[in-house]
């Protein structure tokens, strides 16, 4: 093929661009990715230290985990809503102050409406503004997408942990005091205290597993499980 042959040919089509993923889709991988993939409390391991201080229970853990599933959807929400109003230079700040805000009020409300489990959880409340799962959601994701995306992905991880914290409390309070659901008039009142589910009678229970090292141990079996499912998923 001669030189001008080649000058006459048209020229190659342009290769097309790939078709950005429906938005379905993307919402359907923010959630498995918060659930499973990139699990706060099992695959990430941050803020562990709500997690194994709460999980005596099944009641606590629910309650610590929904109060941080609340804070950090509209946390994210607000960071997204005006990421492009923040300065870069002072974003850790601002994003803190928006944190510490909901908190409060989040803190508010219980002490309000349910004391008697404001009083159990104590510190680890107000101790939301400073967990890093918060903060790492906010500054990773929220600060680069919009409202839903974001609004979805920060609920999604608060309720990715807050299933670790209650798998975790239930197995604590199973075997350490053989019931599920102790305490949970603390949160509804005293018409829930029958709701309590014992699991035997007359057991004498197994303190390990209410204690410190028993969080350790039972974390890291569910570390374990999760690590086990995987492997057998992924593709030899």
């Amino acid at each position: 093929m001669s030189a001008t042959d080649l000058a006459d040919m048209p020229p190659a089509p342009e290769a097309a661009a790939p078709a950005p993923a429906p938005a379905s889709h993307e919402m359907r991988d923010i959630v498995v990715n918060a659930l499973w993939k990139q699990n706060p409390g099992l695959v990430q391991i941050l803020g562990m230290c709500p997690t194994l201080a709460i999980s005596s229970s099944v009641v606590n853990a629910l309650s610590l985990g929904l109060a941080t599933a609340v804070v950090m959807a509209l946390a994210s929400s607000a960071v997204a809503a005006l990421r492009n109003f923040i300065p870069h230079a002072i974003r850790i700040p601002v994003f803190i102050l928006i944190i510490a805000t909901l908190v409060t009020v989040v803190d508010l409300l219980m002490h309000a409406f349910m004391l008697g489990l404001y009083q159990v959880l104590g510190i680890f409340i107000p101790l939301i503004v400073v967990n890093c799962i918060v903060l790492a959601r906010v500054e990773a994701f929220a600060s680069k997408r919009g409202v839903a995306h974001s609004f979805l992905d920060g609920m999604m991880m608060g309720i990715g942990l807050t299933f670790v914290l209650v798998a975790l409390g239930g197995l604590r309070e199973a075997l350490g005091k053989g019931t599920l659901f102790s305490g949970i008039d603390l949160a509804l009142g005293p018409m829930a205290k029958d709701w309590v589910i014992p699991l035997a009678h007359d057991y004498g229970g197994f303190l390990l597993a209410i204690l410190p090292p028993g969080a350790f141990i039972g974390l890291g079996l569910l570390i374990a499980l999760r690590n086990r499912i995987q492997m057998g998923r992924d593709p030899a």
